[in-house]
């Protein structure tokens, strides 16, 4: 059942009154680096009910006056043509589509700076396309012996030689398409600059997780692990913040191991470094929002298995993840976290088994449990759906809502004219399908009104979903989970 547990107005209100405060405590200037998604955050959504996926940037829109936007990408990515996997479009292309959705908020983009810059011909004609189009671009580069030799560093060699970033306000938030763009090189560099102008200027980080404040061993920082199994990162007590303060903080293995270096690099452009510990940076106040602990807890340990579904789906689909899939395993492990205690799956693979064929179950947030069977008309995940919205708005599940003189029109321009050999509605068909319904039948518009109460429902498939099914439960904020097999035994799997 679904429970909120964090307090998000009072989240806005603390986390924005804790970025002025470090603005000030720098004398009017401050370099942040964002890390983690500023835009439809629903890792952290999922994790702390309540958490509204674009709070981040709801926050820095209060700030909008004083705040303005580097946006930071690594060149070798912009050579490899590197992909976002939540979104599935390429880096340049999400620098252009952070930049609009910056200005949506009516937050001000000063420029992008291309980090590690080589100048081969893909990077040097995304430089000019974004010329173009009106955007000031910089380049950093590649500094030998980064980030160990200090000295040669902190140098005119170093970052001495990159090209200064013109800033105009007092908030310069550094953020990136994804992880390795060069966000905290670019801060330190700006710094070095600003300290050579007789500019005082500091650095700051905002990172959601791991939650410092929170014991090492809860599920939300548990969930921060899985999450990021991938990139092997380890929650650790900061040895520093405990030397500093006799006090137990809770980072990652990265910024501690990095702390030390960071520290010489602020001691070589500041004279003194600002902070006695890597969880000193940070201005994170979410842990300070949570009012519901027991409700936290039980999300995130739901969203641990929904990694573990995750990683599982990926190795089906030929990516090598057994080193992501044997960590998640040992963190449910010391977690006593069993995939059983996610009800939908439990109810998937019995309606599967009863049916002999693919099914598919949704925990609603009620805690009613509804599920969906495989049919000549729909696949389980298109049935599922429909029965969910039927359940929510209390319509017999005997009832059709949605009308044959609609669907029968469908399955033949499937077949006929689009060459489809499966006659079977995906997801955003039925939904057409429905709204088309619902311009006649009330029953089908009172369903079509109850696809707003999906968003945070569990979902699970007892097969790997299509791309578009998956993008529709996304759009519906549905919670998905699969088992690691297709549905036939094609060696290609499209839409």
């Amino acid at each position: 059942m679904y429970k909120i547990g964090f307090d998000n107005n009072k989240y806005l209100k603390l986390q924005s009154e804790k970025i002025k405060e470090r603005i000030a405590k720098f004398g009017g200037k401050l370099y942040l680096e964002f890390g983690g998604k500023l835009f439809d955050d629903f890792h952290a959504s999922r994790v702390l009910p309540g958490f509204e996926p674009d709070s981040k940037i709801r926050m820095l829109s209060e700030l909008k006056d004083q705040a303005e936007i580097i946006i930071a990408v690594n060149s070798a990515d912009i050579e490899k043509n590197k992909v976002r996997g939540d979104l599935g479009i390429t880096y340049d292309l999400d620098v252009l589509r952070l930049i609009d959705a910056f200005r949506g908020f009516g937050l001000y983009v000063g420029s992008v700076v291309l980090t590690r810059f080589v100048s081969t011909s893909s990077v040097r004609a995304f430089k000019r396309k974004l010329e173009k189009l009106g955007i000031k671009v910089y380049k950093h580069y590649d500094i030998k012996n980064y980030p160990y030799d200090i000295e040669y560093i902190v140098s005119d060699e170093g970052y001495g030689q990159n090209e200064y970033i013109e800033t105009e306000r007092s908030l310069v938030v550094v953020t990136a398409p994804g992880p390795g763009s060069g966000k905290m090189a670019t801060c330190l560099s700006q710094i070095y600059h600003d300290y050579k102008r007789g500019i005082k200027a500091g650095y700051a980080k905002f990172e959601t997780f791991p939650i410092w404040n929170l014991p090492i061993s809860h599920p939300v920082n548990v969930a921060y692990e899985a999450a990021t199994a991938d990139l092997n990162d380890v929650n650790m007590l900061d040895p520093f913040h405990l030397d500093a303060y006799g006090e137990a903080a809770v980072n990652y293995n990265r910024d501690v191991d990095i702390y030390p270096v960071l520290r010489a690099m602020f001691e070589g452009i500041m004279g003194k470094c600002p902070y006695k510990s890597p969880t000193d940076m940070g201005v994170n106040m979410v842990g300070n929002c949570i009012f519901d602990d027991e409700a936290v807890r039980d999300a995130a340990n739901n969203e641990i298995i929904r990694r573990y579904y995750n990683a599982l789906c990926q190795q089906r689909k030929g990516t090598p993840c057994e080193a992501e899939i044997n960590k998640i395993k040992l963190l449910m492990n010391q977690s006593g976290i069993n995939a059983k205690e996610r009800r939908c799956i439990v109810a998937a693979l019995e309606k599967a088994e009863k049916t002999g064929g693919p099914a598919a179950a949704i925990e609603l947030r009620d805690g009613r449990i509804v599920t969906g069977k495989t049919s000549s008309l729909l696949g389980a995940s298109s049935a599922v759906l429909i029965n969910a919205v039927k359940a929510l708005a209390g319509i017999e599940k005997k009832v059709d809502i949605i009308s044959h003189e609609v669907l029968e029109p469908v399955q033949k321009l499937k077949v006929e004219n689009l060459g489809n050999h499966n006659p079977r509605l995906h997801t955003d068909e039925v939904l057409i399908a429905l709204a088309i319904t619902a311009s006649t039948s009330d029953d089908a518009k009172r369903a079509m009104d109850c696809l707003k109460d999906l968003k945070g429902t569990e979902l699970h498939s007892t097969v790997i979903l299509s791309p578009v099914d998956v993008a529709t439960f996304r759009k519906l904020g549905v919670n998905l989970t699969c088992e690691p097999v297709y549905q036939t035994k094609k060696l290609f799997h499209g839409n």
